[in-house]
């Protein structure tokens, strides 16, 4: 009996080492079989655009200050006291050619004219005097006789011509002195605005005194700087020696706000300066605005002088070109395009013009997209040459895409839904 127990103590863990064994081996050999499911790859979905020819119509941003055409400064010619001004002389007052600004008093100057009409009527009397004592001269010399000629001082020739140069002369002070009169109005050179007043009604003012700066109202004038790569589509006033013009001026569009809402002016320009900018190396254009003060139907006022304006210049319209947004070029001039496999593109176009919300690129061109090529419209951070992607392509997508090119006689039917079918 203990012999059997010893063995059965001997034989248990062989025994438990083989049932393990056994059951191992029985789950390796029937094993579940786990289901398995083939899993599609996931493309990222992107919008595209066709590419088409088409014609895009220049606009060359560009901004400046008005300035007026003609700015002048007040001087009087005389000196004086000024006893009147106009209601007009004032800043922001609008005035018209040969209309009275300022009077100086004029005392002075109408006694200066009754002196000199007073010389006047002597030197007269003094030429008249002298005349006849010649006369009376010549009849003495006949009287007497004598032969020949009578000497110019005989005939008192130089006593006749003093008296007349001294009349000329007191002529002359009454020409002055009425001139200096007249001069003690002080009248506006052309219609305009007064900028500054400088003096007003008791000021003693001498020649070269400021009285006051205007400037002219019929138009003002924009200095617009250019952009050199821009400035080549648009048309230049060039003026030559000759006074010749290479090509009429382009208009210009200018918008100014007032209360916060835009306001837009047509101009023009005309002409070209003929000095680069030191600084910016620019080409300045000058636009020209007209009837800038004048009442607008639409109840805008008025421009002002150093008002801030924005400008669009019309050039000539681009022909043959595509138009690409600017969301969809990546740096360094750069898009995507889409395959006819819904592969990504990348290639590197060089813009002819472009603004703040679209570049322009010239088609055909041997390096560039042509002709109904696909634009990826959607920013993808790191795109791949080759990537597949999802592309909606003009709205549709790539089912009804493929549905469309199977069934063209549904598409035929919606283009043209009152066509017959042929037998």
């Amino acid at each position: 009996m203990h012999i059997m127990v010893k063995i059965i103590r001997a034989l248990l863990p062989l025994v438990i080492l083989a049932v393990c064994a056994w059951y191992g081996w029985w789950l390796i050999t029937n094993k579940p079989v786990m289901p398995t499911m083939e899993t599609k790859p996931v493309y990222v979905t992107v919008e595209g655009m066709t590419l088409k020819k088409t014609a895009f119509p220049v606009r060359v941003a560009s901004q400046g200050t008005v300035q007026p055409r003609t700015r002048s400064s007040l001087l009087p010619e005389v000196a004086g006291m000024i006893v009147e001004t106009s209601p007009s002389f004032r800043p922001g007052g609008f005035f018209e050619k040969g209309e009275v600004l300022i009077k100086l008093d004029p005392v002075d100057y109408e006694t200066a004219v009754t002196v000199a009409d007073a010389a006047v009527a002597l030197a007269r009397v003094t030429v008249a005097e002298e005349q006849a004592k010649a006369d009376q001269a010549l009849e003495n010399w006949k009287a007497l006789g004598r032969a020949g000629a009578p000497g110019e001082l005989v005939l008192r020739t130089p006593q006749v011509a003093r008296a007349k140069a001294d009349l000329a002369a007191a002529e002359a002070r009454v020409v002055k002195a009425k001139r200096d009169l007249e001069r003690t109005i002080i009248r506006a050179p052309y219609d305009g605005q007064v900028l500054e007043q400088a003096a007003d009604v008791g000021q003693y003012v001498t020649p070269g005194t400021t009285l006051g700066r205007v400037f002219a109202t019929d138009f003002v004038e924009v200095r617009l700087p250019l952009p050199e790569r821009e400035s080549r589509f648009i048309r230049l006033p060039e003026r030559y020696q000759d006074a010749s013009e290479v090509m009429p001026a382009a208009m210009v569009r200018l918008k100014t706000s007032s209360a916060g809402k835009p306001v837009l002016w047509d101009g023009r320009l005309v002409r070209v300066e003929s000095a680069l900018d030191e600084n910016t190396r620019q080409t300045t254009a000058v636009a020209q605005i007209d009837s800038p003060f004048a009442k607008r139907d639409d109840g805008a006022p008025p421009l002002k002088i150093g008002q801030f304006v924005e400008a669009e210049i019309e050039g000539d319209p681009l022909e043959d070109v595509f138009i690409i947004p600017r969301s969809a070029v990546r740096a360094g001039n750069e898009i995507i395009l889409i395959s006819a496999q819904q592969t990504l593109r990348r290639m590197t176009v060089d813009p002819l013009f472009g603004n703040d919300k679209q570049i322009v690129v010239e088609a055909g061109t041997p390096k560039g997209p042509r002709e109904g090529d696909v634009l990826c419209l959607t920013p993808i951070p790191f795109p791949a040459d080759g990537a597949r992607v999802n592309a909606v392509i003009d709205g549709v997508k790539p089912g009804e895409q493929v549905a469309d090119q199977k069934r063209p006689e549904k598409k035929a039917a919606m283009l043209a839904p009152d066509a017959k079918p042929l037998p």
